[in-house]
């Protein structure tokens, strides 16, 4: 039953891929007038495939550490926003000579007036935002592998966090100074796909479960943890979902926005306070990493002491059980040599009892 659900879930996910991706892809297929732009369908072709390796070769349904679903989409989904924000900008530059093909193309698909009706950069910003949603989504309705429901929920509320800024990139190329911009613009996308780098990833699994917990006697020593025979990074899964979240998002996007208000003269209250909110959010995590790695080094420390403290132990345990059964050794030598004297004894009685008679 339970093989089932998992079978079931991970359709439903990749459905709900593979559809924004082709309404994606048809767009950019819409705005360039182009059929060859249809090869861009090639990763969500490919989920199929993946869909199969990933019950054959997981037990549930999902891998630990890196989502290829995930990976698939994006690899369709990032390509197509791309063409459709460069030809945005390209209407947007003077002596436009954008010809009509979305018009003829659209004329000839079987869609509503109201969707056919939309702007340009309504069709782009509403496409960037059901991507988000998309993948929260997708990511909730698909198999949860070795994640307990906490951790699910928790990675679940990052990806809304991280979307939530991801998205504001774009808000700055509406800017006068940016949206004619194209080296701006450029990087601005680059660093929205370097962003979204962070969604295949899964490294939320930073709380111990309930079996992970090591026991807190050692040996009848009540201060010391067990050994530890698994291997031991230099840092813990919490450090690397920070690292990874300073180096793929939150740094980039700071740099970003002071160049913009530097260089690009881009100083409106939106911008001073999402660059503020950068640097809070960019020390902030730093801070973290710091208590968490010494943390750790402390947690090491002290296991590494309780470690020669039991082991102290257990060489004065054997020291004394030597020095134990060598007195029991001497008191059995003892009693052996008494013994023997008594019966040596009874034997010269005996004899000087015969004697006398």
């Amino acid at each position: 039953m339970c093989r089932l659900l998992n079978i079931l879930l991970a359709l439903l996910s990749r459905f709900l891929f593979a559809i924004h991706g082709i309404v994606t892809v048809w767009r950019v297929v819409a705005v360039k007038g182009e059929p060859l732009y249809w090869l861009l369908l090639s990763g969500v072709a490919l989920l199929g495939v993946e869909m199969a390796l990933t019950l054959k070769c997981t037990r549930n349904a999902e891998w630990k550490w890196f989502s290829p679903m995930v990976f698939l989409y994006l690899s369709t989904v990032i390509p197509s926003i791309w063409f459709l924000e460069l030809s945005l900008l390209q209407s947007k530059l003077p002596l436009n000579t954008s010809s009509g093909h979305e018009l003829n193309l659209l004329a000839h698909i079987p869609i509503t007036v109201g969707i056919e009706e939309l702007e340009p950069e309504n069709w782009v910003a509403g496409l960037e935002q059901t991507m988000l949603i998309v993948l929260v989504l997708g990511r909730w309705l698909m198999p949860k592998g070795d994640m307990s429901r906490d951790q699910l929920s928790q990675l679940l509320m990052v990806y809304v966090g991280l979307g939530a800024d991801i998205l504001d990139i774009f808000d700055t190329f509406k800017e006068p100074e940016v949206k004619t911009n194209r080296a701006v613009v450029i990087v601005g996308l680059a660093l929205f796909s370097w962003a979204l780098m962070q969604f295949p990833l899964v490294l939320t699994q930073t709380r111990a479960s309930q079996g992970d917990i090591p026991q807190k006697s050692w040996n009848n020593l009540p201060c010391c943890h067990g050994p530890s025979t698994s291997f031991k990074s230099c840092c813990s899964n919490e450090i690397w979902s920070l690292l990874l979240t300073v180096g793929l998002q939150d740094a980039p996007f700071l740099v970003y926005r002071l160049y913009l208000m530097i260089k690009e003269q881009v100083q409106n209250q939106l911008m001073i306070f999402f660059t503020c909110k950068n640097i809070l959010i960019v020390l902030l995590e730093l801070y973290r990493i710091f208590v968490v790695q010494f943390e750790q080094q402390v947690e090491e420390s002290v296991q590494e002491r309780c470690g020669a403290l039991a082991i102290y132990c257990q060489t004065l345990g054997g020291s004394e059980e030597e020095e134990a059964e060598k007195e029991e050794g001497k008191q059995g030598c003892s009693a052996e040599q008494s013994h023997h004297m008594d019966m040596e004894m009874g034997l010269d009685e005996e004899e000087d009892h015969r004697v006398s008679m």
